[in-house]
């Protein structure tokens, strides 16, 4: 509605500060021609909102404007109170931070809403850990944290995926939280920005440089195209791997229990329990590496390359331990 979008707009402006109709649209999925006639209505009806043309020009609020909101809505209570875990914002020492403003928040509800937030607390909740995944925080996370905070300059060690450990100057740019794996993200001395894996850290002292912030860097934005351009690469390097499997009764829980998603059940289920599978591994050794993990509850259909590596694997593993037993 109308209505929630002039909100938005002027939120937008509050938090962001001078922006372009164009980042404005872009953001609330509209026409410029649409935003446009939205900064009329607001300045119609006495909003202090200004749209200055030129290179230094955009579109800004009156910095001494106060927006004041009376009332939340049902679905903007659920945003809020949806219960979760914090995991996350306690790494950074933050989660009392935020269960005391959600209460404090709570507080100042009117009784119907107040109601409206319990049902949903007890209906809803978000566990953004992956099963058995349980990683220590990691003990540079606060400096990295000062770092961050500062525009500090560090020295790292840091441990790439091979094993080699090397020595970096790093400019601390920020840190991501991706299911429960922190990463830190900086620019080298070749002015690039980069990702690195907190827990490969094997040290990190924290230097009395400062650095200028590039005043474009958006994080959200960055972080989104490096998830992706790192899937798309990844995909392109490892391409899926398909099959299709034949798996016994006694083995088929393993697969809405480990491949969710990346299965399909086609055929009939034969006399004997049998279930034939269409399935999608991450590669040519995942694939072979699961397939002998399940041992005689499971046949490879095709392809012949798989059947074929499966039992020299299986043949090599018997002469190993017949050789080390003798």
């Amino acid at each position: 509605m109308r209505a929630d979008r002039l909100l938005s707009l002027m939120l937008f402006l509050r938090a962001k500060g001078r922006t372009t109709a164009q980042d404005l649209a872009r953001h609330l999925e509209v026409s410029e021609r649409t935003i446009y006639r939205d900064l009329d209505a607001l300045s119609t009806a006495g909003i202090p909102v200004y749209a200055q043309p030129g290179t230094n020009g955009g579109v800004f609020l009156d910095e001494n404007y106060r927006i004041s909101l009376t009332g939340l809505s049902k679905t903007e209570l659920q945003s809020l109170f949806l219960s979760s875990d914090a995991k996350p914002l306690g790494d950074l020492g933050l989660a009392k931070a935020v269960e005391d403003s959600l209460l404090k928040l709570f507080a100042a509800l009117p009784s119907s809403q107040r109601s409206e937030v319990e049902r949903m607390r007890q209906r809803f909740y978000i566990d953004p850990t992956n099963w058995f995944q349980n990683i220590a925080p990691s003990p540079f996370l606060a400096l990295l944290q000062q770092a961050v905070w500062e525009d500090c300059v560090v020295k790292v060690m840091y441990q790439v995926l091979e094993g080699e450990v090397a020595g970096r100057l790093i400019e601390a740019y920020a840190l991501v939280a991706k299911a429960g794996i922190w990463y830190f993200i900086g620019k080298n001395s070749k002015g690039e920005l980069r990702n690195y894996r907190v827990s490969r850290l094997q040290d990190i002292v924290l230097t009395d440089r400062c650095f200028e912030r590039a005043p474009d860097f958006d994080l959200a934005a960055y972080w989104k195209e490096s998830r992706e351009t790192f899937e798309r690469i990844s995909m392109e390097n490892f391409p899926p791997y398909h099959t299709v499997l034949r798996v016994h009764p006694a083995g088929f829980w393993y697969f809405p229990a480990w491949m969710n998603g990346r299965y399909e059940q086609i055929g009939t289920v034969d006399s004997a329990g049998w279930i034939t599978l269409q399935v999608t591994f991450e590669s040519f050794d995942d694939a072979r590496t699961r397939v002998l993990g399940l041992g005689t509850h499971i046949v490879v259909v095709e392809p012949a390359a798989l059947q074929q590596a499966v039992l020299d694997t299986a043949r090599a593993i018997v002469a190993f331990h017949a050789q080390r037993g003798s």
